[in-house]
């Protein structure tokens, strides 16, 4: 047993489980990031375009975004480990695949399969271990859960420079296989399996193809759409296909017996405020991480690997800080905290878009800015989705999460997005200009979150939820 002093104990094996969930979300994370720097190795092996070998990451994301809510809402019906598993088993699969796949059609159709293990897994790997702690607790567990995102995002691309720099590429994807399969054994010993004791048994027929379509063309449109033109007739079309399946799947979430997407948790403030809040971070986190990297390899002229690690700091110190912050959000107040990141969040671009120039030195603007942002993230990342499962029953916690994750997840592509359009649009008038429209693009997306949470959030609740216990 571990306790700390004033709060209730909790047993070792609860500890566990989370490290075995904290890896494996890391895993789906990282292999966002990862591949990034392999691009250019891959497309000259391969032999592919540049535009067809982009879905190897497009492909991965949309899969992701697109099957978050029925893996949430299958993982609080027929089991959260049960799904989990099945999620680790497709991801390890998927990269399998991807690290042997001899043609690029074939890399991305094992890019994609891997993308749906990840979405199935994601929802479930907090949830499946929050009801082994208490309500005092909880928070603390998922700043730590939430950390490995952070973590995640800032290694990706140092860990792919240092494989491409010892091995090939194919291990970009093929050193998720061992760890993978450890996980897949060690997870039957030390998590126990929870679901939704009340869950009922059939499916919205209608509803789940809609809205797992809709999501997946909403995402294809804001992935895809520097290519084909925002304003070209194939986006607009996508767009308006894809918010016509989910208005279907709203009107049937509001009838079902069963939906996909339970409309109840937005008549919670604190899911719905933590969802819109969350949004706006994301839209600029993953654009700023990018961003870092370009001023380092694109200005500055910095090799892939020295990029990588320049990037490392402020995600890193983070992580570091992601539990330790996590634990003082009941104290302190999830809207204190978020508002608090999302400001320092924003100092980030800010710092950059007044300091960096051509001769300018790391020390003296990156290192600052990733300070700024490592304050930020430990403050919002986890905390918002604190914030967001805090009022929520236990029999909804995955179902939860994945509305949680797609918002983000749509946050994330929105916003490298728009970021990269804001910044071919200033090339024309030299890479500095670029940067800095990127840069004021992001700040404002950070301060409109602040804004808005400081707002929407709720305060410090008066007392912790007595929250049931699900087995």
């Amino acid at each position: 047993m571990s306790s700390t002093q004033g709060l209730p104990p909790v047993d070792r094996r609860a500890w566990i489980a989370l490290s075995v969930s904290t890896m494996a979300a890391l895993l789906t994370v990282i292999d966002v990031s990862i591949v990034n720097v392999a691009f250019p190795t891959i497309r000259r092996e391969l032999g592919a375009s540049e535009a067809g070998l982009s879905w190897v990451l497009s492909g991965y994301s949309i899969a992701v975004g697109s099957f978050l809510l029925l893996a949430g809402r299958l993982a609080d019906q027929k089991g959260r480990r049960k799904l989990f598993q099945i999620g680790v088993a497709i991801f390890v699969a998927g990269s399998l695949l991807s690290g042997a796949a001899p043609t690029p059609g074939l890399l991305i159709a094992a890019r994609v399969l891997q993308g749906i293990g990840g979405s199935i897994l994601s929802p479930a790997s907090l949830a499946m271990v929050l009801p082994d702690f208490p309500a005092e607790r909880r928070s603390l567990v998922i700043g730590i859960w939430g950390a490995s995102a952070a973590l995640g995002a800032a290694i990706g691309p140092s860990i792919g420079a240092i494989i491409l720099d010892l091995l090939t590429w194919r291990w970009v994807f093929l050193v998720n296989v061992p760890i993978g399969l450890t996980i897949l054994i060690v997870t039957p010993r030390f998590v126990r399996e929870s679901r939704d004791p009340d869950a009922r048994g059939g499916y919205d027929l209608v509803g789940v193809p809609a809205g797992t379509i809709g999501v997946a063309m909403v995402l294809l449109a804001v992935v895809q759409g520097q290519e084909w033109g925002y304003g070209s007739g194939r986006t607009i079309g996508v767009v308006v296909v894809g918010l016509m399946l989910l208005a279907v799947l709203l009107r049937r979430s509001a009838t079902h017996p069963n939906p996909l997407l339970d409309l109840s948790l937005f008549r919670i403030r604190s899911f719905w405020s933590a969802a819109v809040g969350q949004t706006f971070f994301s839209s600029a986190f993953i654009a700023v991480i990018l961003f870092n990297t370009l001023t380092l390899q694109e200005l500055w002229g910095w090799s892939p690997l020295a990029a990588g690690f320049g990037v490392v700091p402020g995600p890193a110190m983070a992580a570091l800080m992601g539990g330790p912050v996590g634990s003082m959000a009941d104290r302190v107040g999830h809207r204190t905290l978020v508002v608090i990141g999302s400001l320092s969040a924003a100092c980030c671009p800010a710092w950059l878009y007044f300091n960096v120039t051509m001769e300018s030195s790391w020390a003296t603007t990156v290192l600052p800015a990733q300070m700024f942002l490592s304050v930020g993230v430990a403050c919002s990342f986890a905390t918002f989705a604190s914030l967001g499962l805090r009022d929520v029953p236990n029999a909804r916690f995955a179902t939860a999460s994945a509305a949680l994750r797609t918002g983000s997840s749509m946050g994330f592509a929105a916003g490298v997005s728009i970021a990269i359009a804001v910044f071919t649009s200033g090339l024309t008038a030299g890479p500095l200009v670029a940067f800095d429209r990127a840069w004021a693009f992001m700040t404002f997306t950070l301060l409109a979150g602040a804004l808005f949470c400081a707002l929407a959030c709720p305060g410090k609740p008066e007392g912790a939820p007595a929250l049931r216990r699900v087995r």
